[in-house]
């Protein structure tokens, strides 16, 4: 490093005013689960490290964001796929206006301004995430590239989520993510599950969206909330392979928001899915929302014959 068209250090783009990194309070949030535990740890600017698992789409990464903004605490949030290495977290060598300098990753960056890390999909990752063991226990770290070592300030912690505890969870619904070592899985000193919100909550939540988008409609919002509670039953009896999660009703309130028509807004967030499933999810919500049209003749001859459609009535559910 004796070139001189080497430069030791240059800080990422998170430098500047020290409150861009606290993220911005959504005050159409509803804080329910976890949160308050959440809260308590990141207000007490302390190290610790803390593991959430659970469904995907189900407000894991917004508790955290949003448990930071309540209390003023900087988040650093970095993705975490499976390319993801050492150079991408704690840093490398980048070119920066013809020079070439040492940029400081993610990582370093919290360590230094004492924030909250936020390992978004940590699931994903390879082996290479090892490079973390000392980060996760609270210690300095050796930057060999150019041997420097840093020391965490003071209230630096980290939180990690993933839809699996690592196990892989075997199945095809989080392709790509693995079995992750036991030893680096060990330095997590928490672990919370979370499931989706229960139905009265997430009704709530759908009407906070809709206050903030002038579309108030209580009884939609029941509708849809009961709809995905049918469906994730059908999906843990074995009836059904996929799932609407909360991020997919905001999404349909967002479009209901736009064009003001119901089921344009439910056939648009339910696009992602294969045909079969569609008309499967759109049905059963025909069933639920009476201010739908009913299916016709032909489709009613359908479900008869359909296994599928039989398991998950709304009719027999308990909600």
């Amino acid at each position: 490093m004796s070139d001189s068209k080497i430069n030791l250090v240059l800080s990422s783009n998170m430098t500047g005013d020290i409150g861009a990194l606290v993220p911005q309070k959504n005050n159409s949030y509803v804080a329910w689960g976890h949160y308050e535990d959440v809260e308590k740890f990141v207000s007490r600017k302390e190290f610790n490290t803390i593991y959430i698992t659970g469904q995907s789409g189900n407000g894991k990464t917004t508790m955290v964001e949003q448990a930071c903004a309540k209390v003023n605490r900087e988040l650093v949030r970095t993705n975490i796929t499976a390319e993801t290495d050492e150079d991408d977290l704690l840093g490398g060598f980048r070119l920066h206006n013809g020079t070439t300098v040492f940029v400081y990753g993610p990582v370093i960056e919290a360590m230094k301004r004492g924030a909250v890390l936020l390992l978004d999909e940590v699931d994903l990752a390879s082996d290479r995430i090892m490079c973390l063991q000392p980060v996760l226990e609270g210690k300095g770290i050796f930057l060999k590239k150019i041997s420097e070592f840093i020391v965490p300030a003071p209230g630096f912690m980290v939180i990690a989520t993933a839809n699996t505890k690592g196990d892989g969870m075997g199945d095809d619904r989080f392709v790509g993510t693995r079995i992750q070592n036991e030893a680096f899985l060990d330095r997590f000193g928490f672990t919370y599950e979370q499931d989706y919100a229960p139905k009265a909550i997430e009704t709530r939540i759908l009407i906070r969206q809709m206050l903030d988008r002038n579309c108030r409609d209580d009884d939609f919002a029941n509708y849809l909330t009961r709809w995905a509670e049918t469906i994730r039953k059908g999906f843990a009896e074995g009836a059904l392979d996929k799932i609407v999660s909360t991020r997919r009703l905001v999404d349909i309130v967002r479009a209901f928001s736009i064009f003001g028509d119901k089921e344009k807004a439910v056939r648009l967030a339910l696009n992602r899915f294969d045909k079969e499933t569609q008309d499967a999810f759109w049905n059963l919500y025909t069933k639920i929302d009476p201010t739908i049209n009913p299916p016709t003749d032909e489709q009613v001859e359908n479900d008869s014959s359909d296994p599928v459609r039989q398991n998950i009535d709304p009719v027999t559910t308990t909600i």
